[in-house]
Formats: structure tokens, sequence, C-alpha cells
């Protein structure tokens, strides 16, 4: 019988979707997760205690901004899927400081995808036709509603406004 259980690796996966995310694989799958957070002010591991002994989970406190320790987790963890959920967020954080955002959001999602396409690049047969890269965004990019009747759609232009949503765009924009 064939082993269909896949190794993700999640960035982000302290925050609060990235470690619903996480609970939910390790409780209801048999794939395995390797999270990748820098643990900034939106990271919290308390979020993961109930699965942190799990032989499937590991934590590697990395900013994906750093290339080379990003090139290591790829090396040492071997992913078949990457799930990007790592960003600054927050709107009003990010017009009183927007470089953070545009460090993380930009260029980190840069050294993450360029590292994932290197990695990519030297896998062989079914292990490199099944490698995904899902990049997670946020409505925010779409801009702002008039109203409660208003909504976006699958032809909605992107309109960000605020540093946060245009470095979630740009972000988008490079996956």
């Amino acid at each position: 019988m064939k082993n269909n259980s896949k190794k993700l690796l999640i960035t982000g996966g302290a925050g609060f979707i990235g470690s619903a995310v996480i609970r939910h694989i390790i409780n209801n799958t048999k794939h395995s997760v390797v999270n990748v957070d820098k643990l900034t002010y939106a990271g919290n591991l308390e979020s993961l205690e109930s699965i942190e002994d799990d032989a499937r989970y590991a934590f590697e406190q990395v900013d994906i901004c750093n290339a080379a320790e990003i090139k290591r987790v790829f090396n040492e963890h071997q992913p078949d899927i990457v799930m990007h959920l790592a960003a600054e967020s927050h709107v009003d954080r990010s017009i009183d400081g927007p470089g953070e955002f545009i460090q993380t959001n930009i260029v980190g999602t840069y050294a993450l995808l360029e590292e994932a396409r290197d990695y990519w690049s030297n896998l062989d047969g079914d292990k490199k036709d099944n490698f995904k890269f899902h990049h997670v965004s946020t409505d925010e990019v779409y801009g702002d509603l008039e109203g409660t009747d208003d909504l976006f759609t699958e032809e909605t232009s992107y309109a960000p406004s605020s540093p946060y949503s245009a470095a979630k765009a740009s972000s988008d924009h490079l996956v």
C-alpha cells in the first residue's frame, strides 16, 4: 500500500489562522507539518501546545527573509507542499510603519519563492511533479467595500488602499 502522507511546510504557523490549519492537519490527517515562524507580535506557540509533541510536527523559528535559513529548512525537511501564510498584517500598523510590511510581505515572499524554486528544480520524478506552493492572500488587496451589499468577485480588480494591502498585492503578483 502506497503512503499518501505529505509533508507540509507552513509559514506563519504560530499565527491565528496558521495554528488552526496546523492543528487541523495533525489532528485529522496522516500528513506532517514543519511550522516556520519568526514569532513576532502575532505568533503564539501556546496555540499549538496540543500538538507540539506529535512526531509529525516540527517547529523552526526562522524569518522568511533569511534565505540561507529557508534553504536549510527546505533541504533538511524536504517538504512536498508549501503553504505560505506568513505576513505582517493589520492596516493601522502598516500606516505607522510600512517598512516591516514591505520587508516581510514582499521581500520575504520573494526569498521564499526563490528557495522553493531552487529546491523544486533539484527534485526528481513524482516528487517534482507533485510539489505545490500555496500562497495565502487577503481580501484587503481588492480595496474597500462601499456598503453591506457590496461584494468582491473573481472579476474585482486589485485596488489596495494601505501599505499592508499594497505589500500583500505585491506578494500575490510575485507568486
